[in-house]
């Protein structure tokens, strides 16, 4: 098995022992995004909306650092710190996907790094 480690300045620097995402074949991993700012380090989270626009925001950045896009996305995990934000979460993601969403899951946690409400990892394809 052959793997690629993709890594973008776009997207925030790992602050753990991994990457941002793996590329094996025609699949990509991408590991889990939460609010951080690629260019201050700044958490970006004066409300759970602000929280995931900027997750979706490194998302995006590793999917073009592996020439993809929100279409090549074939499945989600969000983590979330409180199940009654969900719908507030649910209405900015959706607008990353048009019609064409990914199978997904959504788990509440009791924390996540740097005490963020919202974690969102990836698999896609080309």
């Amino acid at each position: 098995m052959s793997k690629t480690i993709i890594n973008t300045p776009n997207a925030p620097a790992p602050i753990g022992p991994y990457n941002q995402a793996t590329m094996s074949g025609d699949t990509l991993y991408i590991s889990g995004q939460i609010c951080l700012d690629p260019v201050t380090g700044e958490l970006k989270n004066k409300d759970v909306q602000e929280e995931t626009h900027q997750v979706m925001k490194n998302l995006k950045a590793v999917l073009a650092a592996a020439e993809m896009d929100f279409n090549n996305v074939l499945k989600t995990t969000i983590f979330i710190t409180d199940m009654h934000q969900f719908g507030l979460i649910n209405e900015v993601y959706g607008t990353y996907f048009g019609k064409n969403f990914p199978a997904r899951e959504t788990v509440q946690v009791a924390a996540l790094p740097k005490f963020v409400n919202v974690e969102i990892s990836m698999i896609a394809a080309k």
